[in-house]
């Protein structure tokens, strides 16, 4: 199972990005699907997370601001940000509980990670 997220880049602020998680292997089930970022010298922290049933949760800092979305048919989560700001420069991590056909029980894969910056 691979996680392989995409779309980071350099943006001024009140830009915009979407970020893009693609699941890929012997998936049978994904449970919810999250979004996470860490900045330089900071913890990682949740932005975003989406269930397998459309329902969504924000950090409070994003609302309004950040949406998280998903494509159960081509295994994808995605973050779409707008009126980005200087301080949501970070590594943007995808991750995802998933249970293939070969295993018993959900286990928690992450993405490789994909850099987005702010420019003042």
């Amino acid at each position: 199972v691979q996680l392989q997220a995409s779309g980071g880049g350099l943006v001024q602020t009140g830009g915009s990005l979407r970020l893009s998680c693609a699941a890929s292997g012997n998936i049978l089930s994904i449970n919810d699907m999250g979004w996470h970022r860490q900045a330089p010298g900071k913890q990682r922290e949740l932005v975003a997370v989406v269930t397998s049933g459309g329902s969504t949760n924000y950090a409070d800092s994003v609302k309004g601001r950040f949406t998280i979305s998903r494509d159960n048919a081509k295994k994808t989560v995605y973050l779409q940000m707008n009126s980005l700001k200087p301080e949501d420069t970070a590594v943007y991590y995808c991750n995802a509980p998933i249970k293939t056909y070969s295993g018993a029980s959900f286990n928690n894969y992450w993405g490789q990670g994909t850099q987005v910056t702010v420019s003042s």
